[in-house]
Formats: structure tokens, sequence, C-alpha cells
């Protein structure tokens, strides 16, 4: 192997390994395994090995499939134009790179979702619902004049399957308070896109 074979072997990474495998399957057959690997990845059953194994091996198969994983997180995470993706798909011939674009704009939005809640089922603890009310608290059995604005939040959580319902009673500054806590957490949230 020359110096050059093995920096371009070094460069490309995962998508070079995906496109000499995709190019394995005939271009009539490719929409066909995208579709249903794109099934996979939303939850329901991804392609069977058995049905290509006469294409490719058990590796190149795990080599297929994590390839794929990456190449549709990546352009669908980052919202990928269709440049950006034929410059992930490198040299990858032009109706297996079509067969590719054509699933990804089909998809793209199920694709999303399915990300989403895969980055959601991270938390063992996921908001479902929220709502929120405005009181004016008039007085108390302290005060006879309290004229103190509340603000009831109820929260709809759901935590490892169940349902469960948390209720909160705020004033002018604990509301401040809290919105400045999601304000700092959503400038993390920013910060590691």
């Amino acid at each position: 192997m020359t110096s050059a074979s093995a920096d371009t072997t070094e460069e490309s990474g995962p998508e070079s390994i995906m496109i000499k495998l995709l190019e394995k399957l005939s271009p009539t057959e490719c929409p066909k395994l995208l579709h249903r690997f794109v099934d996979g990845l939303c939850g329901r059953s991804y392609p069977r090995r058995v049905e290509y194994s006469e294409v490719w091996s058990l590796i190149e198969w795990g080599e297929l499939m994590n390839s794929l994983t990456q190449l549709f997180r990546v352009a669908v995470g980052r919202m990928s134009s269709d440049q950006q993706v034929q410059e992930l798909l490198g040299d990858l011939d032009s109706a297996h790179a079509d067969a590719i674009l054509q699933c990804l704009h089909a998809r793209q939005e199920e694709i999303r979702q399915a990300l989403v809640d895969r980055t959601n089922g991270m938390s063992s603890t996921q908001l479902q619902d929220f709502n929120w009310q405005i009181k004016l608290a008039l007085s108390s059995d302290k005060l006879s004049s309290l004229n103190t604005p509340l603000l009831n939040l109820s929260l709809d959580l759901k935590e490892n399957g169940i349902q469960r319902a948390v209720n909160m009673e705020m004033n002018k500054e604990e509301l401040h308070t809290l919105i400045s806590a999601l304000e700092a957490a959503n400038k993390v949230v920013l910060q590691l896109k």
C-alpha cells in the first residue's frame, strides 16, 4: 500500500466504509434498504442481515449499519444541506447518493423526531405538559391587605413510565429565580450545540 492510499483511508473515516459497502447493493435495491434502515432508526424493526447475507458479510453489515446510523444522525441533527450531505458521502456514485438524499428528504422529520425522543429518553424524568395561572392574594390570616401576585405552576411529569403531577406556588421573587435558572440552563444547551 502506498502512503497516498493510506492517507486517503485515514482521512475518510466511517463514511468511506459505508460508501464502498453501499455500492455492493444495486441502485434499485438501495432505496428499500435505506427506508427499512430509517424504520429501525425510528424505533421499528431494522432490515434483517439474512436478507442481505449474499451481499455483505456479518462484519461488513455491522460497519454499514454503524456508518448509516452516523450519517443519518449527523445529516438530520445538523440540518445539513444537500451539498453538505454530498460532502459526507465523498465519492459515492450518483445513483446511491441520490437514493440517500431522497430518503433523507422523505423521512427527515421522522428521523428528527426519533433523535429528539432518544435524547429525551436519556433522563428518567420528562416534562409532558405544563399549565400556569396568576392569582392575586388580597389578604392572609396575618395581614389584612396583602395584594401579592402568585404564580400557580402545574407540571405533568413522566418518570420511568409513570405520570405524576407537581404543583408549585411562587411569589414574584421565586418566579424570577426560576426564570434566571432556566435562562442559564438554556445558555448551556446552546453552547453544547
